[in-house]
């Protein structure tokens, strides 16, 4: 490997192999190295590298393969990304590996790599197991949790063991099923790629990454095209697939190497929109379709709509006539779950669901005072470039101190270099204010992490749990409530505590959280972090029902994550939630007066 700065390979791999090597696989990557360097007891600064590249990478918005087409300038610049780094981003752009993650794993098991999923166990607590007890893979972990091994070592009891073997029973259950911001890039590049073949009038990802439903078991694509022999040698040969597992005239189906299947269905144009909508589901949307399509006389399929006498073609070229035939109002992909849709449909009512342009601006981001990798003035100009009207800047608290969390006196400061920026933003003739907001710990008995007198000097304040997460169910809602009773916090961050795949939520009771939010008037978070997600769709949905306001903001830690805001609109579509059931959907001056009404001011 270089240790010069230069590339140690033909950079012109990288555009004549063209593999789907997209950012959130190449930051997997670097994730995974940073642990096990971690587990071995590496550098805690090259761990560190590794780490931060990849929350950079998982966060950026342009990809780093078409940064790459540029050739070797084409990733330089980009806060967090080293020479060394940038020369693994092309090896894994040219090549599809990385020979130090090899390097790496033929000194240790590979299994360890699943039981860092596990929930609780770091790299610490992994090479502690390793090294002890010989544990090297889940099945190991798990014998050893059942049979009370672990509780031998230090910081391991019974309800550790229980909790390790719930997470190790959620892992099993979530194989072969990929976080939508895996699966969605992926087929965003497939679609993108087939939709250049010669003949093509429309290709589209269908399934759950078209429903934007937080996992997916596989990538759906629907094309049209009156040549499907064309499209299915140019997809069953991409570069980025492993195996093909069937190649047919009108279906083919593949094993990408990032683990994902992907299913092509090639029809013709005259039944795409009947397609579209019979691949894109969910079943229980379709079922019910079909049900609905009988009554009336009708039947309906992945061809069209037809009538039941004399199998006459009535509809199918787009999903607006299939919909309209059926006496139906179109209903946006992330609805259609068979939870009421079609009976609002019936009422021939359009769906006026939040849209990302309602967002006057975003309540929850870490600048490099806590975690961040950002300026405060570097995340304003991000925000302002999206064509927001504010920023809530909320830093961690003392209490999570690997984070970086603030002291009372770091907060007084930063409030006064926020209003320093502001001056100078009001002076530039900026249409932009930054609010001075915190992220404050709420403690295991509910107290908050920081002074009345600091809480009550904030534009805005977020509480979040970061810690205890085992309490039982009747402890956790009092915590969380108590803080909310407070009338010191504003929001009430990621409520749930989950993380997708990897973290089980912690035992609360929504309903009574939701109660006391109402009541209370403090809004609860839906955090758009891909891997959180939380509140999801359903809480989502609840929260509407309950009158509780939805702040929608992304948690950045970078001026890339912004980005994800994408996922936290379509989940709140997925939960129903409209323009007026967002907090920050109002305009400062509204949002401003909301806060103070609700603090009793």
């Amino acid at each position: 490997m270089s240790t010069n700065g230069s590339i140690p390979f033909d950079i012109s791999l990288v555009v004549v192999q063209k593999f789907i090597m997209e950012n959130a696989e190449i930051a997997r990557i670097f994730y995974e190295i940073a642990d096990l360097l971690e587990v071995n007891g590496e550098n805690p600064f090259r761990v560190r590298s590794y780490r931060n590249a990849a929350d950079v990478i998982d966060g950026m918005p342009e990809s780093l393969k078409t940064l790459a087409q540029k050739g070797e300038d084409g990733l330089k610049g980009i806060h967090g990304i080293g020479d060394s780094i940038r020369e693994k981003i092309f090896e894994l752009l040219a090549t599809g590996k990385c020979g130090l993650l090899e390097e790496i794993l033929k000194q240790m098991p590979v299994g360890i790599l699943d039981i860092l999923r596990v929930s609780g166990i770091g790299p610490k607590k992994a090479g502690a197991l390793y090294s002890a007890l010989g544990i090297a893979t889940l099945e190991d972990l798990a014998e050893a949790a059942s049979s009370g091994k672990l509780r031998l070592l230090d910081g391991f009891g019974e309800k550790t063991e229980a909790k390790i073997l719930r997470s190790i029973k959620s892992l099993k259950a979530m194989s072969g099923v990929f976080k939508l911001s895996l699966a969605r890039p992926y087929a965003l590049t497939l679609t993108e790629y087939l939709g250049k073949v010669h003949g093509v009038t429309a290709c589209e990802a269908a399934g759950s990454v078209r429903r934007w439903k937080e996992t997916a078991g596989d990538i759906d694509i629907l094309a049209a095209c009156d040549n499907a022999e064309v499209v299915m040698e140019r997809f069953t040969t991409h570069p980025d697939v492993k195996d093909v597992i069937a190649k047919g005239a009108a279906k083919s189906s593949v094993m990408l190497r990032v683990g994902i299947q992907a299913d092509l269905r090639v029809v013709d144009e005259k039944c795409y929109g009947a397609a579209l909508l019979y691949f894109t589901g969910s079943k229980a949307h379709n079922v019910a379709l079909r049900d609905m399509a009988k009554r009336k006389g009708l039947k309906i399929n992945e061809y069209g709509v037809f009538s039941v006498k004399g199998e006459k073609w009535l509809a199918g070229k787009t999903e607006e006539d299939v919909y309209k035939a059926m006496g139906l109002a179109w209903i946006p992909p992330e609805l259609r779950e068979n939870k009421g849709e079609l009976i609002v449909a019936q009422s021939k009512k359009t769906f006026r669901l939040l849209e990302i342009a309602d967002l006057r601006g975003d309540l929850h981001c870490h600048t490099s005072e806590s975690d961040g990798s950002y300026s405060i003035e570097d995340m304003a100009f991000a925000a302002m470039s999206r064509g927001y009207e504010y920023l809530a800047i909320t830093d961690h608290s003392k209490a999570v101190g690997v984070a970086h969390g603030l002291n009372e006196e770091r907060v007084v400061a930063q409030m006064e270099r926020i209003d320093a920026v502001n001056a100078k933003l009001k002076k530039r003739g900026k249409n932009f204010t930054i609010l001075k907001g915190a992220e404050v710990d709420i403690r295991a008995d509910g107290t908050l992490d920081h002074p009345d007198g600091v809480l009550d000097r904030l534009d805005l304040a977020v509480g979040a749990v970061h810690s205890s997460f085992n309490m039982d169910i009747k402890e956790m809602t009092a915590r969380i409530v108590r803080a909310i009773k407070s009338g010191k916090i504003d929001v009430l961050a990621h409520p749930t505590g989950r993380l997708i795949g990897a973290r089980e939520p912690y035992a609360v009771d929504m309903e009574i959280v939701m109660d006391a939010a109402k009541k209370h008037g403090v809004a609860l978070e839906l955090n758009s972090y891909p891997d959180r997600l939380d509140l999801n769709d359903v809480h989502c949905n609840l929260a509407k029902h309950k009158g509780v306001m939805v702040a929608l903001s992304t948690d950045s830690h970078s001026v890339y994550n912004f980005e994800n805001i994408i996922y936290g609109v379509h989940t709140a579509r997925r939960g129903w939630l409209e323009k007026a059931d967002i907090l920050n959907t109002m305009p400062l001056s509204a949002l401003l007066r909301h806060i103070r009404a609700r603090r009793g001011l």
